[in-house]
């Protein structure tokens, strides 16, 4: 059973920086790991994904101020976000999804994705 529990976020100013952290395990490759976000009153949108191989795809909505990345020997995937804005905030989740590459023009569906953490929530203030 694949296992996400995200940590890191929190409030900040704009402008600033935030760490997000998912803890993941029970997962199997190949995969695809991915960051996607939720406003109130929005749908869920994928922000960035990776793969197994490490390739990754960017949304652009936050494309250039975003870098997600997977320390495989922690099993901790990250999204370090920059020059926040306060349209980020939103309620961050991390999922998992198997036989997935970046590449794929599905990697940042939600719909495809089947295993979800429960969210760690940023909020950016002006």
């Amino acid at each position: 059973q694949v296992q996400l529990v995200e940590s890191g976020g929190g409030s900040v100013q704009a402008g600033g920086s935030l760490r997000l952290s998912c803890a993941a395990s029970g997962y199997t490759l190949p995969y695809c790991m991915g960051w996607f976000r939720q406003a109130p009153g929005k749908k869920r949108e994928g922000v960035a994904a990776i793969d197994n191989l490490r390739s990754t795809k960017y949304a652009d909505s936050m494309k250039g101020r975003v870098t997600i990345s997977k320390d495989n020997a922690k099993n901790i995937l990250y999204l370090q976000m920059n020059s926040l804005k306060p349209e980020d905030s939103a309620m961050y989740y991390c999922s998992y999804r198997p036989f997935c590459r970046a590449s794929l023009v599905t990697s940042l569906q939600v719909g495809a994705y089947k295993s979800w953490g429960q969210g760690t929530q940023v909020t950016v203030s002006s």
